[in-house]
């Protein structure tokens, strides 16, 4: 089908180009516009497939519109509002270029039906979120959008390097599930590329390097992107395959130990990304219409419970300038609203009832335990226990209710953050109670025939005695909760010492090249050629005239000497051209005596 099908992502691209050109009064609701037009058209799509273009020997398909691109492209678009509406405040035009072009990409990649524009679509959501972390400015920040580029790029690479092989094997780029019963070299490097942009561990440490040195706004863009788009990618291609439980579960268990360890509150928030992205990875493994359902509601309801998180805790940073624990405390009297919105952002992440992340996380446990993976719950459902006592404890504690560590600036600065702020946080805040309350709003929305029912006696109960066991546990333990200004090593260390080691060994040995080279090619060799292009003619002309001198008796030798007063003569280009000439013979010689 060729027919005329308008992409959501075009919107955000066109705006993005159009955006510096729109000044005053007009820049701000042009800024809500455009992501509102974007989704627009999501809702009004009919299920197809729409926009293929030939191209060499390939078709390219822009557009393959199922339920389940329509599920992820509908939470995608509707969470660029809402952080669009949070960022407002930003005056610099190309922080929303970065995210709306990050945003497109992340469209491109869910509307994609072919490996070469999943490909394409991959790369422009790693290389313009890029910005979204160097756009913060500092030291810290610039170092780690290049170790974030450097990480997607190798991602980049295997994902490409897989196509390429997988298109050389099949003759086939359609973008549909893999043989993950019998995988083969191209369907591995494909499923790795994948992965990594899921922060799966070893490939993980990228996203609490990044996200936690972000813009504040931008931060709140980056949560919500790169891994559900992966978990999307692992949805169309991979579910089922038995590998993606064993590391969905150890996500689960890494991301909470971490963030248990964390001291500044963006870096926690990172880590448990890693962790709740774990139990839709996991999801998918597991492979049934029930599990696979549950990551994909677990996706929808995470990019609104850690948007939350993040624009809550982001409050606090844009406000005070801080963001570790150490340096906050007792702020509930003078940043109440950020409290409450933050609150119920934690109370999602930890499966609260009636909120958007019991009836997600629930679904994913219910279908890990329907296969008989038992293992696996269990030990989903012990992460759980991290992830509450993690942001819903300990996060509003060590920032509002514990021991106030902020100093006199800090303290005079704090202040509810900006209204378009608050009501961007309120928005997403309704839509996890709204989830949790009316279930049909997301579960209607799911792409597989699976029924569920969240609210039955044993998992409320299941949940409440999760939560309830605790909250007693962060009572009598609190002290050692307590936040330390300490920095937990992570697989980055390798990477980071490695890239370390890297340049000290190429700036030495580098280093005795560049100064061989120097020495040698740019100064001894170019004296050596000036000195016989000058000397070089005199030279050749001795060799006819010193036979001639010593038949005449000429005294040749000395400084007075016949020899010298020719050398200097010569040099001063005193001589007709016929010495010239004679060089041009003799070189012509020579030349030819070689080749001959």
């Amino acid at each position: 089908m060729t027919e005329f099908w308008f992409h959501p992502a075009l919107v955000l691209i066109i705006g993005a180009l159009v955006l510096p050109m729109v000044k005053g009064v007009a820049r701000k609701p042009f800024l809500l516009l455009v992501p509102v037009l974007a989704f627009a058209a999501v809702l009004q799509m009919e299920q197809g497939v729409f926009g293929v273009f030939p191209f060499l020997n390939w078709e390219l398909t822009f557009g393959r519109v199922d339920q389940l691109s329509l599920v992820f492209a509908y939470i995608m678009t509707l969470m660029c509002i809402i952080g669009t509406l949070y960022g407002l405040h930003v005056e610099n035009d190309y922080e929303h270029i970065s995210a709306w072009f990050y945003v497109a990409g992340s469209l491109g990649v869910i509307f994609a039906g072919d490996l070469l524009v999943l490909f394409l679509f991959w790369e422009v959501m790693a290389f313009s979120s890029t910005f979204l972390v160097w756009f913060r400015g500092t030291p810290g920040a610039l170092a780690a959008g290049y170790r974030y580029l450097l990480v997607h790029t190798a991602g980049g690479v295997a994902l490409l390097a897989g196509i390429v092989l997988h298109y050389q094997a099949t003759g086939d780029l359609s973008f549909n599930q893999f043989d993950v019963v019998n995988p083969t070299l191209p369907v591995w490097l494909i499923m790795i590329g994948v992965i990594l942009n899921a922060a799966v561990p070893p490939l993980h440490a990228w996203l609490p390097d990044a996200y936690s040195r972000a813009t504040v706004s931008g931060a709140v863009f980056m949560c919500a992107f790169t891994t559900k788009t992966a978990v999307y990618a692992l949805c169309r291609g991979f579910a089922g395959m038995e590998i993606l439980i064993v590391l969905g579960v150890i996500m689960t268990l890494y991301g909470v130990i971490y963030a248990l360890l964390s001291n500044d509150t963006r870096r926690l928030l990172s880590y448990h990304i890693i962790s709740q992205v774990g139990f839709m990875v996991a999801g998918v493994g597991v492979g049934t219409a029930l599990a696979v359902n549950g990551a994909i509601a677990h996706a929808f309801a995470h990019i609104l419970y850690k948007a939350l998180l993040f624009m809550g805790v982001g409050s606090v940073l844009y406000m005070t300038g801080k963001s570790k624990a150490t340096e906050l405390g007792g702020l509930y009297k003078k940043m109440p609203m950020a409290l409450f919105f933050t609150v119920i952002g934690g109370l999602s992440i930890s499966s609260f009832p009636f909120l958007s992340g019991f009836v997600s996380k629930t679904m994913v446990v219910a279908g890990t335990f329907e296969a008989s993976h038992y293992w696996a719950a269990y030990l989903m459902l012990l992460a759980s226990v991290g992830t509450f006592l993690s942001v819903g404890i300990k996060i509003p504690y060590v920032i509002w209710f514990g021991e106030n560590k902020c100093s006199e600036e800090t303290w005079n600065k704090a202040a509810d953050p900006p209204l378009h702020m608050q009501l961007a946080m309120g928005i997403a805040a309704f839509l996890c109670l709204l989830i949790g309350v009316y279930t049909p709003y997301l579960y209607n929305m799911l792409p597989y025939e699976a029924s569920f029912n969240p609210y039955t006696a044993y998992h409320f109960a299941e949940v409440v005695q999760i939560l309830l066991f605790t909250g007693v546990g962060f009572y009598l333990f609190v002290s050692k909760m307590a936040p330390k200004a300490k920095l937990s090593l992570d697989m980055d260390w390798f990477y980071r010492m490695g890239g370390r080691l890297f340049l000290l060994a190429m700036q030495k040995g580098m280093t005795r090249v560049n100064d061989w080279g120097q020495a040698t090619l740019a100064e001894e060799v170019p004296r050596r050629l000036n000195r016989f292009f000058i000397d070089g003619p005199a030279r050749l002309c001795l060799l006819v005239v010193k036979p001639i001198w010593q038949l005449t008796g000429v005294r040749i030798e000395g400084p007075d000497g016949a020899e010298q007063r020719f050398l200097e003569t010569f040099s001063r280009s005193l001589f007709t051209v016929g010495s010239t000439a004679v060089f041009t013979v003799a070189m012509l010689m020579l030349l030819l005596f070689f080749i001959t």
